[in-house]
Order: C-alpha cells, then structure tokens, then sequence
C-alpha cells in the first residue's frame, strides 16, 4: 500500500495505473477507490489515472476530527505532491465534484483539465434533494434503504442485468464516525463563490433524471464558471458514469483531449 502524509499528518492511501498525462479521478461521499473500478480502464490507455481513498475510507487513516470538502482538496493536493504531479486533470463525481470544485479554485496552477460529474456547488444556491429522496434513504429497514440508493444510482433495466457488487454504494469497512463526518462535509460544501475563480477549461456532466443530486445542479455550476461546457446524458441517473460508460467515458476523454490544444 502507497500513501501521502497530509500536514495535518494523516495518512492518505493512493493508487495509480496507466501511462500518459494524469487524471485524478474523485469519488463520492462515504466511498474509496473503488467507486471508479467498473470505468477506470476507459482511461488508463490515453492517461495515467490517480485515485485515492479519502481520509475515513479504504486504507487511509480515519481520524475523528472535522472533514470538509476543502480539506479533502487539500489531501489531493497531498497525494500529488507525494507522486511528484505538478499539474494534473481532474474529474470529481457526486461529492468528489465538490473537492473538485476547491482543487481547481484555491489551487489553478494544479489543475489542467477539470471534469465536474454528477455534483452541485452546495450552499443555498443548490437544488436540494426532495423529501421523498430523503424519506427513502433514511428509511429503518437497511435492505430497503439499499434499494432505494441503488434505485437512485442505476435504471431498473439495469439492475436487472447487472446484479452486483456495486461499488458505489459506500466503503462497507467505513467506521461509523467517519460515515457521518463525510455527511456533514459534503452538505456544508459551499463553493459558490469560488466558481467564477476556475480557471481550468471545464466540462460539466450530469445524467438528466438524476435525483440523489438533481440535474438542475448542472447548469448552475456550467453557469457559473467562466467558458464551461455542459453535457447531460440522456436517462442517467446518478451513477451514469457507469451505466452509460459508452456515452461518458469517450465525452470526457475528447473533452480532456481537446482542452489541450492550443
């Protein structure tokens, strides 16, 4: 196991596979690397990609002290200094979008590319989930709790053909302190006033009918943020990067691709 060690002298696990320009690739709240296992060979030909497991989750340590998502930003920015990346693309998803968001702006020389999937920029100005979104997740039953996020994930019409595991579901080894810092982190998120900071070329995805994180989130960040483009892939929910990988995972390569020339 490879780690950074934070200032704050946490120990942060990373991993890295492929060749070619890094991509650092976030996960979302409450999950480890292995949120990315089903796509990550889309881009391990064209880049070398980076991922790690934020402090509470995989193999990182789990101190129980305040998360936020500047300070998983600022563990990124750790994990790169460590492998020695002056400048890197990033593509954050759900929460991962939010560290995302606090990499490219408190950090702009870092970041070459950014990719922001599935995320809000938090704070008052986000659209909130409904209450019926909450009711089902926070029901008593764990089995049905389970059943409704995997519904907010994925199409009925693919769950029916792809049984499991889901790796997107959370980090099942997370002790529960950690679980819950995660939840204050990503729901304090406010990155509003950072967005017309970034100035990394930026693409903005969202699955259309995505109501963990309502897709209305998309605009207002690709509005935000000074030039960004805005992509939503049709039928997607939350995890669309996995359901619809023939559609995303080409759409963000092209992006990172194009975004480099001159």
């Amino acid at each position: 196991m490879t780690y950074a060690m934070t200032p704050d002298g946490t120990r942060i696990a990373y991993q890295i596979q492929g060749r070619g320009t890094p991509l650092v690739l976030l996960a979302g709240q409450a999950n480890d690397h292995h949120w990315w296992d089903a796509v990550r060979a889309d881009f391990n030909p064209a880049r070398s990609t980076v991922t790690l497991d934020y402090r509470g989750t995989g193999d990182s340590d789990k101190p129980d002290a305040s998360y936020t998502t500047e300070l998983f930003a600022r563990d990124v920015i750790a994990v790169l200094d460590e492998l020695g990346i002056d400048r890197a693309d990033v593509y954050g998803t759900s929460m991962g979008g939010r560290v995302a968001q606090h990499i490219a702006a408190r950090h702009p020389r870092r970041v070459g590319a950014l990719v922001l999937g599935c995320t809000s920029p938090g704070g008052p100005h986000s659209v909130e989930r409904g209450n019926y979104v909450r009711r089902a997740l926070a029901q008593p039953q764990p089995d049905a709790a389970r059943q409704a996020l995997l519904e907010l994930m994925y199409t009925p019409r693919w769950l029916a053909s792809h049984p499991g595991p889901h790796h997107t579901l959370g980090d099942p080894r997370m002790p529960a302190h950690a679980r819950r810092r995660h939840l204050v982190a990503s729901n304090q998120h406010n990155a509003w006033d950072l967005l017309p900071g970034i100035s990394a070329p930026t693409l903005v995805v969202h699955g259309s009918d995505d109501l963990l994180n309502p897709a209305a989130n998309a605009p207002l960040i690709a509005d935000r943020i000074p030039d960004a483009r805005l992509h939503l892939i049709p039928n997607g929910r939350h995890a669309y990067f996995e359901e619809f990988r023939a559609h995303a995972s080409p759409l963000v390569l092209d992006f990172l691709t194009t975004a480099h020339k001159p």
